[in-house]
């Protein structure tokens, strides 16, 4: 009966795993230009062709993840099956990493940065992307004047927003990552 019961959680487990995979998500229009108008706030000379252009690279690259990193949901589970090794990347800081390795080079009219959240704290700590207008970090701005960019958190698909509207995390910038 042992090898029988384990037999039974194993394929039990199997179809918990693949009934967990995540699908990249459909991004709307909507979604994107809600994004884009996001990015032109941050500072006015953003033209609209540019955010909207750096939009769509965020929610195209975010879709590439979740393929990449064969997502499956909800976040915590995936970082289970990370952390016992069936599964290769899919942590948040691999998404933030990902993310920030990418679109650096592609866009000089505003900073990325690595943020944190409960850092230091196994269990909770939290990272992401934060997005600033050019300049704000280094002539004394905060973090808190761009837009959080976290596709981790609802497991692929994408969150995003002001960071001092974020209700959930208090972010820290993490400027010792890397640089």
């Amino acid at each position: 009966m042992g090898s029988m019961h384990k037999l039974v959680c194993s394929v039990c487990l199997c179809f918990f795993i693949v009934g967990c995979s995540v699908s990249p998500p459909n991004v709307t229009p909507a979604k994107r230009m809600q994004l884009a108008k996001l990015l032109e706030s941050l500072d006015a000379t953003i033209s609209q062709q540019q955010a909207l252009l750096l939009s769509k690279d965020i929610f195209n690259k975010t879709s590439h993840l979740v393929k990449e990193f064969k997502l499956t949901s909800p976040a915590l589970f995936h970082n289970t099956l990370v952390n016992v090794g069936l599964r290769e990347k899919g942590l948040c800081y691999h998404w933030s990493d990902a993310l920030y390795i990418y679109l650096l080079p592609r866009y000089s009219y505003v900073e990325f940065h690595l943020v944190g959240a409960n850092i230091g704290e196994y269990l909770f700590e939290h990272n992401a992307l934060v997005i600033v207008k050019k300049g704000v970090v280094v002539k004394g701005g905060v973090i808190e004047e761009g837009i959080i960019i976290d596709p981790w958190r609802n497991s692929g698909e994408l969150y995003f927003s002001k960071v001092k509207e974020d209700k959930v995390y208090q972010w820290k910038h993490r400027a010792d990552r890397l640089n």
